[in-house]
């Protein structure tokens, strides 16, 4: 019984080990440049975002997003947040993801 719970077991550790490259292998894109543009210092880390959002604008965020833009012909990172005000209006600002600037703001 147990001569056959061996090769069992390597097998599943084979498989688990499959997985795990394959896992890492599928990992998209844009969270593989997001990622890197942290690494690198081109973009500050979200939480450092949301603390500096928050000390100019009070809103509770609903969604968001990470996209390389071209702003005066210059390309840059832009995080998108969308949040609700507390009057009960949707927010959507635009915010420089290497300053933490606020570049636009929307409310609906």
């Amino acid at each position: 019984m147990k001569t056959f719970l061996k090769p069992v077991r390597r097998a599943v550790v084979a498989l688990g080990l499959v997985i795990v490259a394959t896992g890492a292998a599928v990992a998209s894109p844009d969270h593989v440049r997001a990622r890197q543009a942290l690494a690198s210092g081109e973009i500050m880390a979200l939480d450092k975002i949301l603390a500096v959002v928050a000390a100019k604008q009070q809103i509770q965020v609903l969604e968001i997003e990470l996209d390389d833009e071209s702003i005066a012909g210059e390309k840059r990172w832009i995080y998108e947040i969308k949040g609700l005000a507390p009057e009960a209006k949707v927010i959507k600002l635009k915010v420089d993801a290497r300053t933490g600037e606020i570049i636009s703001t929307k409310t609906r």
